[in-house]
């Protein structure tokens, strides 16, 4: 009896240590596949990095600040007419085929 709860503990374990080791694989694959999108964030909707006097997510002041970045999909961030670094100016973005 000892021993096959030991061996059911065992399993228990194990499959418990494999939930939690894929649902961390299906994290960082999930991040890998989003790109920061700087100058496409509408006032305040920005993810972080808003320039100098602020803190951080829903902080930029105007539409498409060119220092405050929106996270999005992979590949998405140039064709929609953002950037994928800081840059000056809150120019409206402007989408490219």
């Amino acid at each position: 009896m000892k021993s096959t709860l030991t061996l059911l503990s065992a399993a228990v374990l194990a499959t418990a240590m494999t939930g939690a080791i894929t649902t961390a694989d299906a994290v960082a694959k999930e991040k890998k596949k989003s790109e920061k999108c700087f100058g496409v964030a509408l006032k305040g909707q920005n993810d972080c990095a808003a320039g100098p006097g602020t803190s951080c997510a829903g902080t930029s002041t105007v539409d498409y600040q060119g220092n405050a970045w929106k996270l999005v999909p992979g590949g998405t961030c140039i064709k929609m007419g953002g950037t994928l670094k800081e840059h000056a100016g809150n120019a409206a973005p402007k989408p490219k085929g």
